[in-house]
């Protein structure tokens, strides 16, 4: 974690996880102890919020109820991150599950990036994995499936049809076979000029993010050897790193 020094504050955005205090990350702990101010979600949990009552911190309400406008709450939200940093604090905005994951955590990303505001998003527990396995139900099964499609319910059912050529795909264990992965992505449809990141060592200081196409990242993973646990993202979504000045290889 990076230390906070600038005079201008420091905002962390930071994953709470899926409610259990127990599943917050010891990186997000300490984040909230060297927090100032606590601009928390609605699905954040009531124990991780008496527990930092308990810590004496300033907490502030920031969720959003169904019948309020994401864009005017959101609009809040940015000018309190950019108030207390402002004034030098060091602000925790702390999301419910992973910031980035059905969230606006992007968005908000975005508006520190452009704001000047030093910031930092620390991932959380996503309740995609964490709650169906706390119930006994693996999302993948050597014998039932393994694929993933993670959707919204919000959203209609012809808008994730598609994901297979529009959407996003994330794929474990597929280092070795990234070449053939990506021939028959294109084989089936999907346009050859896809977007593709290669994370190597993911979270670990040791981190990579190697950056192509369907039609070109084979090749680069190829010249580079690399020998870390990999995760591949195929979709739009990889270019996001680009708009807060992520130098990707």
């Amino acid at each position: 974690m990076e230390e906070n020094t600038s005079k201008k504050g420091f905002v962390y955005l930071v994953g709470a996880g899926t409610g259990d205090p127990e599943l917050l990350t010891l990186k997000a702990l300490k984040a909230i102890e060297e927090a100032d101010v606590v601009l928390y979600d609605k699905l954040v949990g009531n124990e991780i919020v008496n527990f930092i009552e308990i810590k004496g911190k300033k907490l502030i309400y920031a969720g959003k109820d169904s019948c309020e406008r994401g864009e005017v709450r959101q609009a809040e939200i940015n000018r309190l991150m950019k108030k207390y940093a402002g004034e030098g604090k060091t602000v925790v905005r702390l999301k419910g599950g992973d910031p980035y994951v059905f969230g606006r955590g992007c968005i908000e990303a975005e508006y520190l990036k452009n704001e000047g505001i030093p910031f930092e998003v620390i991932p959380g527990v996503s309740s995609i994995n964490a709650v169906p396995t706390s119930a006994g139900i693996p999302l993948t099964h050597p014998d039932l499936s393994s694929i993933i499609l993670v959707v919204t319910g919000r959203e209609d059912v012809k808008r994730w049809s598609k994901a297979f050529l529009e959407g996003t795909i994330v794929i474990l264990m597929g280092r070795d076979r990234i070449e053939e992965i990506c021939r028959n992505l294109i084989a089936e449809g999907r346009d050859p000029d896809t977007s593709v990141a290669v994370i190597v060592d993911g979270t670990l200081n040791s981190q990579q993010t190697i950056i192509g196409t369907l039609s070109t990242i084979a090749e680069k993973v190829k010249k580079r050897n690399i020998k870390g646990p990999t995760l591949i993202v195929v979709g739009d979504v990889v270019g996001f790193g680009k708009n807060l000045g992520i130098d990707f290889e």
